[in-house]
């Protein structure tokens, strides 16, 4: 007899597949919970620990005394659990997550260089006036992270950017530390984004690439260096 988890991740699999072959797609309402146990060779109790399991990963949504419907499959939606396990992980392993944000974000930043408009431009601008020697750290990470999910939301890739999102706050913990300890943070993270935001209006994408990279690679180095110290 199969172990009951095995059994599951077969439900899993099945429902997985479904989606795939388009024959359920997003909003679609699964079929009946019998119906479907029976299609899919698994017991009802193994179905609903498998749409329970979908359900946490937001590609199912269990809507009582309605039924079980596809998500929309969005990226945005997909990704939230990216989010929930960082989460988990909050205070450990930023370094890894800062290396994974540098490889990943200078991208987006420049496929997002073109799609940029002068509302966003403008926005981006007040985000560094707003900021001063008097700014706290906890004002100066929220900026940091607007500034940024801001650049990024306007990526065509909605994978990338959904996958940004999640990634921005996993290294906010790591930015208050940055700004506690050194004391020209504020200058620092406003000459930064001042480089960005320049190579954006230049449309010079492939300079933002760069400048993002060096960016996130200064907190990155930070990190390291402290760990050195330890």
């Amino acid at each position: 007899m199969p172990a009951p988890h095995a059994v599951t991740d077969r439900a899993i699999h099945a429902i997985k597949q479904m989606i795939i072959d388009g024959d359920l797609a997003p909003a679609d309402r699964l079929p009946p919970e019998k119906e479907l146990a029976e299609r899919i060779g698994v017991s009802r109790n193994s179905l609903r620990e498998a749409v329970k399991a979908l359900s946490l990963v937001r590609v199912l949504d269990v809507r009582q005394g309605d039924g079980t419907y596809v998500t929309s499959l969005a990226p945005s939606l997909l990704v939230e659990s990216l989010g929930f396990i960082l989460d988990l992980h909050q205070g450990s392993g930023e370094e890894q997550i800062l290396e994974v944000r540098r490889l990943l974000e200078p991208t987006a930043v420049e496929q997002a260089c073109p799609h940029l408009d002068e509302a966003d431009f403008a926005r981006l601008e007040q985000l560094m006036v707003d900021l001063s020697e008097h700014s706290s750290v906890e004002e100066l990470v929220q900026a940091d992270i607007e500034f940024h999910q801001l650049i990024t939301s306007r990526c065509p890739n909605d994978y990338l950017s959904s996958m940004l999102e999640g990634l921005a706050s996993a290294t906010a913990r790591a930015r208050v530390w940055r700004g506690l300890t050194e004391a020209s943070a504020v200058d620092a993270t406003l000459a930064e984004h001042r480089r960005i935001l320049d190579a954006l209006r230049l449309r010079r994408g492939d300079l933002a690439r760069v400048h993002a990279a060096a960016h996130i690679g200064g907190v990155e180095s930070w990190i390291l260096k402290g760990a050195a110290v330890d």
